[in-house]
């Protein structure tokens, strides 16, 4: 057998290059704060939080509670704090998806590409399995000639 074993370029590749994380990608302060809210409230905790905060203000409110002592209609604060947070939070939670979504890509093309150089190591494995079973065939061959 003449073939020397030469390794897939990808590999040597793959031995200086890190695991891609989404941490190397913030950008600066800002792409760290939005990452950080993003999944602070993608948390469990953000929604009983809300939750606590909503029940709270009803409660309040059916008790006929109000911040302003003028406001016949409670509900109304409440109602602009909410809104309020969720024009604050779309921004801030589009640029968090918007990092968190680039550290997905350079994973998903990491995996692409070891997934590239398996299926050509394999397919070099198989070429190797097939000339060593031709080559098996011919020895085995040879030895049943001499035999007879």
């Amino acid at each position: 057998m003449t073939e020397a074993h030469i390794p897939h370029p990808h590999i040597a590749r793959r031995k200086v290059q890190k695991a891609a994380l989404t941490s190397d990608e913030h950008v600066g302060f800002n792409g760290w704060l939005a990452v950080g809210i993003s999944k602070g409230f993608g948390s469990m905790w953000a929604f009983y939080v809300l939750i606590f905060w909503m029940l709270g203000w009803m409660v309040l409110a059916s008790i006929g509670f109000s911040i302003f002592k003028f406001d016949k209609y409670p509900f109304t604060f409440l109602l602009f704090l909410s809104n309020l947070v969720q024009l604050w939070a779309l921004p801030v939670l589009a640029v968090g998806q918007q990092v968190l979504s680039r550290a997905s890509d350079k994973q998903a093309l990491q995996t692409y590409q070891d997934a590239e150089a398996l299926l050509q190591l394999t397919d070099q494995i198989h070429k190797l399995i097939e000339a060593n079973h031709k080559l098996t065939e011919e020895i085995h061959g040879a030895v049943s000639r001499q035999k007879a």
